[in-house]
């Protein structure tokens, strides 16, 4: 019984000895450990080094903006581009101011000098209620300075008239034959001062001026059939 107990004994340490020295049975569990850590170390790491970036790119973010030198490189590039730009329109729109100013003076004057090839006299000077019957609208403006002017001037020269001047809204062809002059019974603001007023006058003042204060709009003679702007600066033109 001794014997078998030693031999067992014997066998056992044999085995424990040569399971220690096989390099197969330790290598496994120890190979699994160090990659099990490895992984897990480059896991971390590359965790760590994302977030150091991201932090990095929203910290930039945040710091990226315009200098001090580079606001005012823009602030002056700005007022360049505005000095160059703003008189180019001014002058722009200054010249369309005198194109509109020159086209109703040129439309008006030759209308002005039609009628008084028609009739011996402009328009104004003389009542616009005709004597002759009416079928359509008379005229109501009695001519002369002020406003009775005004009112004869546009209503004969927008409406059908008579030899003279008498006018009516629907022609004949016996008495109210002559005209229209231009399309509309009123006249078009002065582009400076936005005026459309007429101030009639019968001078007979071929120099005539603007009246003082530059009331604006339009001054004309019924006596001379002169037409200007009643602005001191453009009533040359």
């Amino acid at each position: 019984m001794c014997l078998i107990n030693r031999l067992y004994r014997s066998k056992t340490q044999i085995d424990h000895k040569k399971t220690a020295s096989d390099p197969k049975n330790v290598a496994i569990p120890i190979k699994e450990a160090v990659i099990n850590v490895d992984i897990h170390s480059v896991s971390n790491k590359s965790t760590q080094e994302l977030h150091s970036m991201n932090k990095n790119i929203i910290r930039q973010s945040i710091q990226k903006g315009f200098t001090l030198v580079e606001l005012l490189i823009v602030v002056i590039i700005l007022a360049i581009l505005a000095a160059i730009v703003v008189p180019q329109f001014s002058a722009t729109t200054e010249d369309a101011k005198l194109a509109a100013v020159d086209s109703t003076l040129a439309n008006m004057r030759s209308a002005i000098d039609l009628y008084f090839q028609q009739h011996g006299e402009y328009p104004g000077d003389l009542t616009a209620v005709p004597s002759a019957a009416c079928t359509g609208t008379p005229g109501a403006g009695t001519g002369g300075a002020g406003a009775q002017g005004q009112a004869a001037l546009l209503q004969q020269l927008s409406n059908f008239t008579d030899l003279q001047g008498g006018a009516c809204s629907i022609s004949d062809a016996t008495n109210h034959k002559f005209g229209p002059y231009i399309k509309k019974p009123t006249m078009p603001a002065d582009p400076f001062k936005e005026v459309a007023t007429i101030e009639v006058v019968v001078a007979g003042d071929l120099n005539m001026t603007a009246t003082a204060g530059d009331p604006g709009g339009w001054k004309y003679d019924t006596k001379t059939g002169k037409l200007i702007v009643n602005i001191a600066a453009h009533q040359a033109r």
